[in-house]
Parts: C-alpha cells; sequence; structure tokens
C-alpha cells in the first residue's frame, strides 16, 4: 500500500512540475529545434526531465528521514542530483566532452564509495570476489549507464517507458526478495517518471532532456548495485535494461571499430534507424515497451526464481539483441541526405 501511494503522489506532483517547466521552457526559448540529426520536426521545450529529479531527490530523503532507505543509499542517490546539474547545464549550452566526462567519472567515484564498493558476482558454478578490480568496473558500469541512457533519449516516449518498465519490474522483484527500502525507491521513480510520460508520450510536448536523462541512467546503476550489496543478483537488472544496454554497448562498439569520434553527435542506433524505417516515434516505443513486458520482464522474473539458472538467462535475453541490434545496423550512421524528421 505505502508503495502505490508514493507512486501515486510522485506522479501527481511530477506531472504538475513538467507542465510548470514546460511553461517556463516556452517563456524563456530553451527550445530544442530540429535539425538535421533530429527525429523530430517541431520545436519543442526541453529539461523536462528536471521534475523526475526533483521529486526524486525529494524523496529519496523522505524516505531516508523514515528510515525506509539507509543514508549512504540515499547519499549516492543525492550524488546523482551534480549529474542532473551537469545536464541541465548541457541543456542550457553545450559543455565539452570532456567536462561531462570528468563529471560523470567523480559522480561514479563518490556514489560507488558511498555504497561501499561493488558486490560480489555469481556466475552459477562460482562467486567472483572483485577485489580492487571490482572498484574500476563499477565506476565505468555507472558512467556508462549516465551515457548510455542519454544516448537512448531520443526519440519520444522511449527513456520514460523505459525507466517506467525497469524500475517497475525491478521493484516489484526486489519486493518478493524482502528489499522493501530499494523497492519504495523504485515506486518514487515509476511515479515520477509516469507524471513526466504524460507530457512526453508521442507526440511530445517536451522533452526529457540531459537533465533526466543522465540521472535515470545513474540511478539504475546505483540502485542495481545497492541491491547487489543486500544479495539481490545484478544480471537481474542487465536483463531488465538490456534492450537500452545492447543498442547503445554495439553501436559503440562498431562506431568505435570503424575509427569514428564516438563521443561525436550522430544518429546511428538501432532504435534511430527503426524510427526512420518506421517512420514513427509512436511505433518504435511501443515495440520496445512489447520487447520488456513480453521478453525481457519475463527472463528478470524467472533469473531472480532460479539464480542458478542467471547466465543461460543472460545469454538468452542478450544474445537475440544483439543480433537485432547489428540487423538494424546499430552503429552505422543515417545518411544526413537520406534522414527524414518523423514523428
Amino acid at each position: 500500500m505505502t508503495a502505490i501511494v508514493i507512486l501515486i503522489v510522485s506522479a501527481i506532483v511530477s506531472g504538475v512540475g513538467v507542465g510548470l517547466i514546460r511553461r517556463h521552457a516556452i517563456q524563456r526559448q530553451i527550445i530544442d529545434f530540429p535539425n538535421e540529426r533530429s527525429s523530430h520536426s517541431t520545436p519543442t521545450p526541453r529539461g523536462g526531465g528536471l521534475s523526475i529529479v526533483i521529486v526524486v531527490l525529494i524523496g529519496t530523503l523522505a524516505l531516508a528521514i523514515s528510515a525506509n532507505v539507509p543514508w549512504n543509499v540515499a547519499g549516492a542517490i543525492i550524488v546523482g542530483g551534480f549529474v542532473a546539474l551537469i545536464g541541465y547545464i548541457d541543456d542550457r549550452g553545450d559543455l565539452s566532452p570532456l567536462t561531462r566526462g570528468i563529471a560523470h567519472l567523480v559522480s561514479a567515484i563518490v556514489g560507488l564509495a558511498l555504497l561501499g564498493g561493488m558486490p560480489t558476482l555469481d556466475l552459477g558454478f562460482t562467486v567472483l570476489e572483485w577485489g580492487l578490480l571490482g572498484h574500476v568496473v563499477g565506476v565505468v558500469g555507472i558512467v556508462w549507464m549516465t551515457n548510455l541512457y542519454n544516448f537512448m533519449d531520443g526519440i519520444d516516449g522511449l527513456a520514460a517507458s523505459e525507466a517506467v518498465f525497469v524500475f517497475g519490474v525491478g521493484g516489484i522483484l526486489l519486493a518478493s526478495s524482502g528489499l522493501t527500502g530499494l523497492a519504495l525507491l523504485c515506486a518514487l521513480t515509476v511515479g515520477s517518471s509516469i507524471g513526466f510520460l504524460r507530457w512526453n508520450w508521442p507526440p511530445a510536448k517536451i522533452f526529457m532532456g540531459d537533465v533526466g536523462s543522465g540521472f535515470l541512467g545513474y540511478l539504475i546503476a546505483i540502485v542495481a548495485i545497492a541491491s547487489g550489496n543486500q544479495g539481490f543478483s545484478l544480471w537481474v537488472w542487465l536483463i531488465l535494461v538490456a534492450a537500452f544496454f545492447v543498442d547503445a554497448t554495439v553501436t559503440l562498439i562498431r562506431r568505435v571499430l570503424r575509427g569514428e569520434k564516438w563521443y561525436s553527435a550522430h544518429r546511428s542506433h538501432a532504435y534511430q534507424h527503426l524510427t526512420q524505417n518506421w517512420g514513427s516515434h509512436l511505433k518504435v516505443t511501443l515495440t520496445v515497451i512489447a520487447l520488456n513486458l513480453l521478453w525481457l520482464g519475463g527472463l528478470a522474473t524467472l533469473a531472480t526464481i532460479e539464480p542458478s539458472w542467471t547466465l543461460g538467462i543472460v545469454t538468452v535475453a542478450l544474445l537475440p539483441l544483439i543480433v537485432l541490434a547489428i540487423m538494424l545496423r546499430a552503429g552505422k550512421e543515417i545518411p544526413i541526405y537520406a534522414a527524414k524528421p518523423t514523428r
């Protein structure tokens, strides 16, 4: 019952907040104007993800004060406010990739330190004790999740609906495993994302912006590590976020192999190719939602019930997505002359 109340209240507050941010963005001309790399054709206000950030941070403090969430976990999430701040500044005026990278790196280091490092990793046949390597893997993982979520926020409704799915199913699985505090954090994030999605559903009235997408990516990594330190499987989170993780990672690897500047703006993700082919944001977003609900959600649940099968389940979850991403030409730039804005 508490989780439902948190979800409803956070959805209402976040939705109202997005409306106010949208009005402010229009007045101050904080607008995303279409260009040759855009996937939209209409000038649209941006920065609506700030509402998600504010609701989650305030809600996290409330959960920590009420002793539902440990203060070290709350502190790691609050560090995400710095990630959001960098994103907000970038939304208002471009920051260099180096500046963003340093900010994300520092946030990841502090966040991981507050959590006490990486949890052990169950490989089924053995348990991996990370040691110093774990700190490196943890920091890189947090930085990559922060950035890949930003990369995947390119069409209407996609990033917000992914957050609803990942934290929604993740929260249910955490609650079933007895991790009530983290489940309440997930309910808080689901509600705030739903409040934003009401404005961002195709055709979007406002965009999330880096302020929201980077924060959500960071938050997924922090909650995953925090739950891992309490005995929950990290693999389950990888399965839940697989649609985003595979597309962004395959795209990055193929661009690096081509000798391209991986950090520069581009339109080469699988979802962007699919949007180009179908000419519709709505169809692609609904397809990803269906993939999550009908495929990844069930596999994540199975991995929670049968942890000894986890590596096999992860393989079954990721391999078809890798093949699909390659078939959709992830990592290959859509030629500017061939690109057409879609909505």
